[in-house]
């Protein structure tokens, strides 16, 4: 069996800590058994290790989550990459093709598509390893997983069985599905032995290319990547899952929730505050997390969440936070981004009557990593290094820098910077606001000094 984790979301849910560039499923605010700070998918990353699954997984991203997903799992993940961001189906039928052409799965093979992000105790994998043989003896199209409801909840979609409940190898036969009902209907939808819809669907590699046939897409990856833009942009359980018949479900009666909001996420988050702060003895059920230097004082208020980033503040009770994503439409782009090579945080961002845009940035480059080997075409760039020490290269002249050092890089001027240790520099971006163009030519350092050789490799 082939494991394929799905991993989108737009940041929005858990707004400002998540943005277009960190999703929710890269925050560190989880705690593993040795107390360390970890995200949702490396969480979930190391349980598909521990049942034995990790060498048969698989990756589905796009190509902006690339970067977090080598920093927190490693490079040696394999990833099926997504050209842009449209909805589970495409993601999905991607997926397959990519597993038929690229990978050469066996049509036979059994696939299991999950989400990157289920908060579940380590068993649940072992379910969703039992879907190969599920699969097989039940001969049905589709297998899924569905989790047996602790309370009538409105906020997840259900899975109805078959009146007769005949079991077919721990499975039972599905009979329709129900898309976030009203807690009264859910109280009778639990009657009927329903049960919540995780997101889990496994099927054999040949039904879904067969589905691709059928709808005249092509089975190639490489081919269907050029024609992605006219896949449907819609869910899997809608084009697919909903128009098929022959599907079982398997029973999940264990430990599951999606944390998809920061009422939900605080429920298991394990401390009540992430940074600089305080808080009172008074507030009972609240959470802070601050990703900044400034301390955050919360005093006599309970049941709030109050979440800091360079993005913005939130200041929430826990029963509203789904409203969040309703609320931020803020023309802003991310204001900080984890890298492979380290981070940056944007400072300050003005624009000026004369056309010029300046914005300050703060960035950090880890011992051993370097920035890219590029020019701005239309902007001139002032870095001055804070802490740590590197090799810099302007124009294929290498020099070495460290902090107290302060470089002025023209437009149009090739440059690149390597860490020995640790390193962090303020940089000044400024000119055209409209037009922030960049040529790289190399993106790692030893292409860079294959074709420089003044250029160092060791430290």
């Amino acid at each position: 069996m082939k494991l394929v984790l799905l991993s989108g979301g737009s940041g929005k849910r858990l707004w400002p800590l998540s943005n277009d560039a960190r999703s929710k499923q890269f925050l560190k605010v989880l705690k593993n058994e040795e107390q360390e700070l970890v995200s949702m998918v490396q969480r979930v990353w190391n349980q598909i290790s521990d049942c034995g699954l990790a060498d048969s997984s698989y990756i589905a991203t796009g190509k902006a989550q690339i970067e977090m997903m080598h920093k927190q799992i490693g490079p040696s993940v394999p990833l099926i990459i997504e050209p842009e961001r449209r909805d589970t189906f495409p993601a999905i039928t991607l997926t397959a093709a990519y597993l038929y052409s690229v990978a050469k799965v066996d049509l036979d093979e059994v696939i299991a598509i999950l989400p990157v992000d289920p908060y579940v105790e380590g068993h649940f994998f072992y379910a969703v390893k039992q879907l190969e043989e599920t699969i097989q003896a039940t001969q049905a199209d589709l297998a899924l997983i569905g989790v047996k409801p602790t309370y009538p909840s409105a906020k997840y979609g259900y899975i109805i069985p078959e009146r007769e409940h005949k079991v077919l190898q721990g499975a039972l036969k599905v009979s329709h599905f129900r898309e976030k009902p009203s807690e009264e209907a859910a109280v009778h939808l639990i009657e009927q032995h329903a049960l919540w819809n995780c997101g889990v669907f496994s099927f054999k590699l040949g039904y879904l290319i067969n589905i691709l046939e059928a709808k005249g897409y092509p089975v190639q990856y490489d081919q269907l990547v050029q024609r992605y833009h006219e896949l449907p942009k819609i869910s899997f359980d809608y084009e697919v899952v909903e128009k098929t018949d022959n599907i079982v479900v398997v029973p999940y009666d264990g430990y599951w929730k999606d944390l998809g909001t920061w009422n939900t996420l605080t429920e298991e988050m394990g401390q009540n505050q992430i940074g600089r702060g305080t808080i009172s003895e008074d507030c009972h059920n609240t959470h802070l997390v601050n990703e900044l230097e400034i301390p955050v004082t919360i005093l006599g208020v309970s049941n709030v969440v109050v979440a800091v980033s360079p993005d913005g503040i939130l200041v929430t009770d826990k029963s509203a936070s789904p409203r969040i994503k309703d609320f931020i439409n803020y023309d802003q782009g991310p204001m900080f981004e984890e890298r492979e090579w380290g981070w940056a945080r944007i400072l300050d961002n003005d624009r000026y009557g004369d056309g010029r845009c300046v914005i300050t940035k703060r960035i950090a480059v880890k011992e051993g990593r370097n920035l890219s080997y590029l020019m701005h075409l239309h902007r001139e760039e002032v870095w001055t290094i804070v802490k740590g020490e590197g090799e810099f290269v302007q124009n294929g002249i290498p020099m070495k820098v460290k902090a107290g050092n302060a470089l002025h890089i023209p437009m149009k001027t090739l440059h690149a910077l390597r860490a020995i240790t640790d390193m962090e520099m303020i940089v000044v971006n400024s000119g055209d606001s409209d037009d922030d163009t960049i040529m790289e030519l190399y993106s790692t350092w030893s292409e860079l000094s294959k074709h420089c050789l003044n250029i160092s490799m060791g430290k």
